[in-house]
């Protein structure tokens, strides 16, 4: 990271836009998104690293590796300003760091001790296309974590780490800093940040759609005109809303 770089602020989310999103299945979200044009939303291989993970909303916080080069890719790198510890302490509360690993898996990108600070500083959660390391200390630490599975080595054994909130692919996504992450058993789910608000607004409204009709399912109803709604059905709908 050049020394003159000044990495963006992170910007604070709004607690109502939290708490909407929070409500919103990462299934929801990318049909909205694809309505809105944006079919390539999925983190591919970051999923959750246990069963039952609460859903997590928040602001990313990018982080980037490249592929080991020997001469860069040692232990004392850990010590380096420009290091994974570095980035971790640049990490504000309540942010989901976003990793961009190249989806390398046979080494892994942070452990236990990483994972245990990364807590401490109530980072919201990580979200990785790579592996984890120290797999049962990792668990142990409560972070929440989705990412592509575990390895024993080090990251430095395949990996270079480079810098921090820069634009990033991670899963195959273009990732930007103060975008807004959702993950939830399904995987995790990019929203550009200009578009968080309109798209929270709509998804709530696709939740208590699609609620409604798990409703109408339950009472015995057939799909034809249920699920996509005919004239007569939405206008059932609209009316039970008030």
């Amino acid at each position: 990271m050049p020394q003159d770089f000044k990495p963006p602020a992170v910007e604070p989310l709004p607690h109502a836009l939290r708490v909407a999103l929070e409500g919103v299945t990462t299934a929801t979200l990318t049909t909205i998104l694809l309505k809105k044009g944006l079919r390539n939303v999925w983190l591919r291989g970051a999923m959750p690293i246990r069963p039952g993970q609460k859903r997590v909303v928040g602001r990313a916080f990018t982080l980037r590796f490249v592929p080991a080069r020997e001469d860069l890719a040692t232990p004392e790198s850990w010590s380096s300003p420009v290091s994974t510890r570095g980035a971790i302490e640049a990490m504000p509360e309540d942010v989901i760091a976003v990793v961009d690993s190249m989806g390398v898996r046979d080494a892994g990108i942070f452990g236990d001790i990483l994972t245990a600070r990364m807590a401490k500083r109530k980072v919201g959660a990580l979200v990785t296309d790579g592996v984890m390391r120290d797999l049962a200390g990792v668990l142990g630490t409560g972070l929440p974590v989705w990412c592509a599975g575990a390895a024993a080595p080090p990251s430095v054994a395949a990996l270079t780490f480079v810098d921090w909130q820069r634009p990033i692919g991670c899963g195959g996504v273009a990732v930007f800093p103060n975008d807004v992450i959702v993950a939830d058993d399904d995987g995790a789910v990019l929203i550009p940040q200009d578009m968080a608000e309109a798209v929270a607004v709509l998804a709530v409204e696709q939740e208590r759609m699609e609620a409604w009709i798990m409703a109408e399912i339950g009472s015995g109803a057939a799909l034809p005109g249920l699920y996509p709604m005919n004239a007569e059905t939405r206008a059932r709908y609209e009316a039970s809303k008030s």
